[in-house]
């Protein structure tokens, strides 16, 4: 039975359309035109919501986690780091006395949670490397696992933070990947160094996911229960990771999210689980890892775990065929100002946003869940619409530039 456990978290929140969209007069300079784009007005409120839900409480919480003998990797988009450093100095503040923890490991993130590893390898190495820089910056601590957007990996994305000198990195232990393997186990692909921690996905959406509702046959969860199921499961450890943003906000205080968290560290104890941080896993577990071969499909914590979750519905295309489109004419201006608006508008989460296309059930209603309430003013069909003139604007915006 495994006795060790490694939990990490990733906190993002993306920067937001505006819509419906704006028209870009030809005469904007590149500086003027992300408040025509991006809805950072909107982008404030929710930030403050969920400063006010969750990451307040929660980076007390995990404080106090840690005081108690918890461990947990922290990862930080950019994203998140931009709006936090705008909007709440003193959250910020919270933020790296909990990353400065000796039992807080940081943990790297794809700065924008962006899709540039679909578009081109080439330029999502050097963003991951500009996530690593910056994230490294802002905490003054050292990064040597990483994870991605949305903890997506394939062959080649593999290979690629292989080359960028990480440690390890992450994926989801989803069975069409893992075949006849346990998720308990460190893992390398192909003979080479790069280790991969595998995310136990049943017991992370136990509390990611499913904690509050109340037709789960599990339901309610609690710490003692929870930690007995960590014990139980086969292997030399199991590898925890949640959104961040699961505690307060996904699952709302009075579910007791809270308590139940703080009752972990004394349940693990009781049942002799040992907490490590990801490094420490890796030093560990690292001398004889298993190969496990990687699909060319990627895999991610999204829904079903595929990538249909972000490119099963036609509205889902356009938007990531427009992305390229950006991508591209930005890089004909030559204009940084414009590189990085264009970088911008490849979040993940303009695709994820409107997964609920023509779909029903439960990852439908999830990606409906962050669809900005603003939005839905407008209808579906004029959101999905409006959605595509953001980026057919800004496409037509770039031509005074190149």
């Amino acid at each position: 039975m495994a006795e060790n456990l490694v939990t990490y978290c990733v906190v993002h929140q993306p920067r937001r359309l505006r819509l419906p969209a704006r028209v870009i007069a030809p005469e904007t300079s590149p500086s003027d035109m992300a408040e025509l784009v991006f809805d950072d007005e909107m982008n404030r409120r929710y930030f403050e919501k969920v400063a006010r839900w969750c990451y307040y409480p929660a980076t007390a919480m995990f404080a106090d986690m840690l005081e108690a003998g918890f461990k947990l990797g922290l990862g930080f988009s950019v994203s998140f780091l931009w709006q936090l450093r705008q909007w709440d100095p003193q959250l910020a503040d919270q933020f790296r006395r909990l990353v400065a923890h000796p039992n807080c490991e940081l943990v790297g993130v794809e700065p924008y949670h962006s899709f540039a590893f679909a578009i081109d390898i080439r330029l999502f190495q050097r963003e991951m490397l500009r996530g690593k820089k910056y994230a490294e910056t802002f905490f003054e601590k050292e990064i040597r696992v990483t994870d991605t957007t949305e903890m997506v990996m394939n062959n080649e994305i593999y290979y690629a933070l292989d080359r960028l000198g990480y440690a390890a990195s992450m994926l989801d232990g989803r069975p069409w990947v893992l075949e006849w393997r346990e998720p308990t186990h460190l893992y390398s692909h192909g003979g080479h160094d790069l280790a991969l921690l595998t995310r136990h996905h049943d017991l992370s959406d136990d509390v990611g996911y499913r904690f509050s509702n109340r037709s789960w046959a599990g339901y309610p969860l609690h710490a003692d229960a929870y930690a007995t199921n960590l014990r139980k499961a086969w292997g030399d450890f199991v590898f925890i990771a949640w959104d961040f943003e699961t505690f307060g906000e996904h699952h709302s205080v009075d579910t007791g999210i809270f308590s139940f968290m703080r009752a972990l560290p004394s349940e693990f104890q009781k049942q002799g689980i040992r907490c490590l941080l990801p490094s420490e896993a890796i030093r560990e577990f690292g001398e004889h890892k298993p190969n496990l071969p990687l699909p060319e499909f990627g895999t991610t914590w999204a829904g079903s775990g595929g990538m249909e979750f972000f490119l099963g519905n036609a509205s889902q295309q356009a938007i990531f065929r427009l992305m390229h489109s950006v991508l591209h004419k930005a890089r004909l201006t030559g204009n940084r100002t414009l590189m990085d608006l264009a970088l911008w508008l490849l979040q993940s989460d303009n695709l994820h946003l409107i997964q609920w296309a023509g779909r029903s059930g439960s990852e439908a209603e999830v990606s409906a869940y962050f669809t900005p309430d603003e939005w839905w003013s407008l209808g579906p069909d004029m959101i999905l619409t409006e959605q595509q003139r953001v980026y057919t604007n800004f496409v037509r915006a770039m031509d005074a530039y190149v």
